[in-house]
């Protein structure tokens, strides 16, 4: 049966857990962080930051250094691995080779000493559930890499944890199989509501698939929410940098507001909202994202201009990428829709960018890490 959230109390909260290898660096830093019942969290970030040594030490394959892991108001910290009725998806897979696919799946639950028919029931139950119910007496081998992929999905749910952790578990697919099994992970998590913490570097793949995002930097997380606000809404540079695509413009700021920037980007005057600058800065980064940006707006009502020279073009298929400079020697990018009345540019031209103030940020140059989450 799918599990309902519960949102009244977290269903796995991290409170002050610290992680380092050699007594001096942190690898992680202070991180807290409460994760709902049946929801699905993504830990994003890049190679090192350490997001899958969280993970890690929630699964039990590494000590806390400090603080404290719970499950539904219980700590975790000193329960081994196979006591914390997680399940695990690694991206090698991990299936025993030796053993067919119903063998793989039924072995969770022999361990677990449940009754022959209630195996034999279960794991073609979760043969209809990822689709391959015509496979269970075919080696890991025999599979496709998608195929293996389901089998380790079935594998670590079989045994209904309430809990399932997923460490980068697509990285091994090629980008039709990565999508594909994107969808196949999110209709099993609807389907049976257990709750995810899923690890990935991979945005996109953070983006469709999660609840909540958590953004690692350096061991510390710089945001925690939904896709939507981490894209719309970023607390930082960092974020705004890494979260999609966006321009990070050097200005100048030249009157602060508490929610607004006023900034000078060369000569042009520029307006934004405020991210995290404060009234001693005196320096900022414009971010403002390629789809926001108008080219040649004319006589539209486009808060911020700027003249820049067109460098070149990259064609994306769905879309078209313009590059441009600032005078600045800034480089700026512009994504519009392929379209066949899309305008065409020689190298060096000068043409007019505009954006709204709403659709761009002012940030702290070089955000400081934030503690904690």
């Amino acid at each position: 049966m799918p599990v309902t959230p519960d949102s009244s109390s977290p269903f796995l909260r991290f409170t002050h857990v610290k992680k380092t290898y050699d007594q001096k660096t942190l690898v992680v830093r202070d991180f807290s962080l409460d994760v709902r019942q049946g929801e699905f969290v993504t830990l994003l970030g890049p190679s090192g930051s350490g997001k899958t040594t969280v993970l890690m030490m929630l699964a039990g394959f590494e000590h806390v250094t400090s603080g404290t892991i719970s499950i539904q108001g219980q700590p975790i910290n000193q329960t081994p691995p196979y006591q914390r009725n997680i399940g695990v998806v690694f991206q090698n897979y991990a299936l025993f080779p030796h053993m067919t696919v119903a063998e793989n799946l039924a072995y969770p639950l022999s361990i677990r000493k449940l009754g022959k028919a209630i195996i034999k029931e279960k794991v073609a139950r979760y043969l209809d559930l990822i689709e391959l119910p015509g496979q269970a007496h075919r080696y890991p081998d025999q599979l496709s890499g998608g195929q293996r992929q389901r089998v380790a999905l079935a594998r670590a749910l079989i045994f209904e944890p309430a809990l399932v952790l997923m460490d980068e578990p697509l990285g091994a697919l090629d980008k039709k199989l990565r999508e594909q099994m994107q969808f196949e992970i999110t209709r099993l998590h609807r389907q049976l509501g257990f709750t995810v913490v899923y690890v990935t570097h991979d945005q996109v793949e953070a983006l469709t698939m999660s609840d909540r995002i958590a953004v690692f930097n350096q061991g510390v997380v710089q945001q925690f929410a939904a896709p939507s606000a981490l894209y719309e809404q970023p607390a930082n540079a960092f974020v705004a940098g890494f979260i999609g695509e966006n321009n990070l413009i050097p200005a100048t700021v030249s009157h602060f507001h508490a929610r607004t920037i006023c900034a000078t980007l060369s000569t042009s005057p520029i307006n934004a909202r405020n991210g995290n600058c404060t009234p001693a800065d005196r320096q900022c980064l414009v971010a403002v994202r390629p789809e926001k940006i108008a080219v040649q707006p004319g006589a539209s009502n486009h808060d911020n201009r700027v003249t820049a020279q067109f460098i070149t073009r990259h064609y994306v298929g769905d879309f078209i990428r313009d590059y441009f400079v600032l005078p600045t020697g800034q480089k700026l990018a512009v994504k519009t829709l392929n379209d066949a009345r899309a305008q065409v540019f020689s190298e060096g031209q000068p043409v007019e960018l505009g954006w709204m103030a709403d659709d761009c940020f002012a940030f702290k140059p070089d955000s400081p890490l934030t503690e904690g989450a």
